[in-house]
């Protein structure tokens, strides 16, 4: 069997909306006052801005996550909370210099369908927590 691994590392497109079951969740427990992301693929908007106290942040997936990553990493250093849901992709350089210091990562059960999509996502997510009281440096 041929598995089509082309769709799996494309980056034709690199963001995507928020599964709504996921934000209403995490919007309960954290409370959020900011969501920095951007609405097209291209924007660096959100990078260049001061955070929320309780940010919320669905990253471009693409090249530049490690920027997203880096940002939230040093506004939670400032007293801030941010959550990220990010792609489980736990072999990248990003992941072992930015998430691993993260408060706390939940790992997601299954694969989730963002968008409208029918299909689910063919990676895995998680959740990674900065808290401004216990980030890891």
């Amino acid at each position: 069997m041929s598995l089509n691994t082309k769709v799996m590392f494309s980056s034709v497109k690199v963001s995507y909306s928020t599964p709504i079951e996921i934000y209403n969740a995490l919007n309960k427990e954290f409370n959020f006052n900011d969501d920095p992301c951007p609405l097209s693929d291209n924007s660096i908007e959100g990078l260049l801005k001061n955070w929320g106290t309780s940010t919320f942040c669905n990253p471009p997936y693409g090249h530049n996550i490690d920027k997203w990553l880096s940002k939230g990493y040093l506004e939670a250093q400032q007293g801030k909370t941010v959550v990220f849901l990010i792609p489980s992709w736990t072999d990248t350089k990003w992941w072992h210099n930015y998430v691993m210091k993260a408060t706390e990562i939940r790992f997601i059960k299954g694969r989730l369908k963002f968008g409208n999509s029918k299909n689910s996502a063919p990676f895995p997510s998680c959740i990674a927590i900065f808290n401004h009281s216990e980030v890891n440096t």
